[in-house]
């Protein structure tokens, strides 16, 4: 069966730092992009950064310079640092590949398990 499970998350201040992971199973993460997605309270699933097979890296425009997203495929692992934290940052966060959720119609905050939650104060 396939597993995403995300964790790292906890409760910072703002300016904090923090990393998480994401490790996958039950599929090819080697040769899957991968992508983090949040959501918080009340605001629609969205794509905080994704990283393709060839390293090539994205970030949402909001996360820019603060966070870094990389991958250990021998280990099927997907990581974002995140620093400078943003109380607008708080949120559940979730792993997937990028694949699915374009083109599968898969909802990443729904299905990729519990995610690992965020909290950032002022």
């Amino acid at each position: 069966a396939v597993q995403l499970v995300a964790s790292g998350g906890d409760s910072v201040q703002a300016g904090g730092s923090l990393n998480l992971s994401c490790i996958g199973s039950g599929f090819t993460f080697a040769d899957s992009d991968m992508g983090w997605y949040r959501q918080a309270p009340g605001n629609e699933c969205e794509l905080v950064s994704w990283i393709g097979r060839s390293g090539m890296t994205y970030y949402e425009e909001s996360v820019k310079g603060r966070f870094t997203i990389s991958q250990d495929r021998a280990k099927n692992t997907l990581y974002l640092e995140m620093g400078s934290l943003k109380p607008e940052d708080t949120a559940v966060y979730y792993c997937a590949p990028v694949g699915w959720v374009k083109y599968s119609n898969y909802r990443p905050c729904r299905q990729s398990g519990q995610g690992t939650q965020v909290t950032v104060s002022s």
